[in-house]
């Protein structure tokens, strides 16, 4: 599956669940995941949407380490199978 399909599944999931997933974008700071992914009641967490077989790259993985040292929840999704318990672990946080 294509990593866009995989992408619009989530933003769907997310709203399903009464979020918004907006497109991160971070001029001048490379490597930040896909998307921000916010529920009600200020949860969030950061998703990467890589297509089946694909890895973060490496600037990419470094940005998922600082944001994990901050204490911030930032998920890899490879499979839309995944997509329904990111949402509610980021929803139960």
């Amino acid at each position: 599956m294509r990593e866009k399909m995989i992408e619009q599944k989530l933003i769907k999931a997310v709203k399903n669940a009464g979020g918004i997933a907006p497109k991160l974008v971070s001029p001048g700071f490379d490597g930040m995941p896909d998307r921000m992914v916010l529920m009600p009641e200020g949860k969030f967490g950061f998703v990467e949407v890589k297509a089946p077989g694909k890895k973060p790259r490496p600037l990419q993985a470094a940005r998922h380490g600082l944001l994990r040292r901050l204490c911030f929840k930032v998920y890899v999704l490879y499979d839309p199978e995944q997509i329904g318990g990111i949402v509610d672990e980021i929803r139960t946080a």
